[in-house]
């Protein structure tokens, strides 16, 4: 197959309600599908295009040695067709799918290899009840990376005039630029090419607004105005997400959604990472991607290290 139609093969494969992954490579167990890739494949330039439709990849093989931490929340999936032949493997995640592109052992030579396998998310039965949102956030989607966007909160409160939610806040520092259920995606302060920053997008829309923050914005105001609306995500449907700025603690601040017409708008009463939380997995939930997918995820557009960047 050439690229088009691997990428349609790809595409077909991690699409919803697809059923059990099996494969018809003898000897291979049920679980996963390998698609057929050409000898002479570019698997750079083809992991360079999976990285543009299904985000930042992980790297779990290379140069002949596997992660040995990897286990099946992680991607041990992609590897276990190949036992020790594996050479290099690169993974993305898509709903409860992984998409492995890499290389392994034939005889004395290296083959292309690409598959489809099942990724299984554990749901978060084991927080407590008081867990915070942002661990069940994390518990949900199955991400791993720790904590590694240090943002100047106090020069981006400063700039904005106001302090922001402390959840949101965490979100930003342990997700940073992507989407959730390839969908919400976070305005995060100066963040890498791509993302929208917080900062410069609220006063955009100010400017916009004119001296009253009102116009498309009806019954609302924008911020700065005294209980003012200030975005916080969006979605490639044209969805906005904001805080209504009322009160003076940024923790209490509800949450309103409108399309962009604006002509409607739904309230939700939580903060941000329970209102995510609920929109990945309540049916009721107002932007609700719980009714489309049972397994949840974070489509990463940040490169984990230099060599993602190549």
């Amino acid at each position: 197959m050439d690229e088009w139609e691997l990428l349609a093969a790809i595409h077909a494969l991690v699409a919803l309600d697809q059923g059990d992954l099996v494969c018809s490579q003898v000897g291979h167990e049920a679980g996963h599908v390998c698609l057929a890739a050409d000898d002479g494949m570019d698997l750079p330039a083809f992991g360079r295009v999976l990285s543009g439709r299904y985000g930042q990849r992980r790297n779990l093989a290379m140069d002949g040695y596997a992660d040995p931490t990897l286990t099946g929340r992680t991607g041990a999936p992609l590897l276990a067709p190949f036992g020790d032949r594996v050479v290099e493997m690169r993974a993305w995640t898509h709903a409860d799918r992984w998409i492995g592109c890499g290389a392994v052992r034939a005889g004395s030579d290296a083959r292309p290899v690409l598959l489809v396998a099942e990724r299984a998310v554990p749901q978060p039965d084991g927080l407590t009840e008081d867990a915070p949102w942002v661990d069940r956030v994390v518990a949900v989607t199955g991400w791993e990376r720790e904590r590694s966007n240090a943002v100047d909160w106090v020069t981006v409160e400063t700039r904005l005039g106001t302090a922001l939610p402390s959840d949101y806040k965490e979100l930003v520092e342990r997700f940073g630029y992507g989407e959730f259920d390839d969908n919400l995606g976070l305005l995060i302060p100066a963040g890498p090419p791509g993302s929208l920053d917080l900062v410069g997008t609220n006063e955009f829309w100010a400017r916009s607004a004119g001296a009253d923050g009102s116009g498309r914005w009806d019954p609302y105001r924008l911020y700065p105005a005294p209980g003012g609306l200030l975005q916080w995500a969006s979605t490639e449907q044209q969805t906005s997400f904001y805080w209504l700025t009322e009160g003076a603690d940024p923790d209490r601040w509800p949450i309103l959604l409108t399309e962009d017409d604006h002509s409607e708008w739904d309230r939700f009463d939580g903060s941000t990472a329970e209102f995510i939380y609920r929109m990945l997995t309540d049916p009721r939930h107002p932007h609700s991607t719980a009714r489309y997918f049972d397994r949840h995820w974070f489509m990463s557009y940040e490169s984990p290290n230099k060599e993602d960047d190549q």
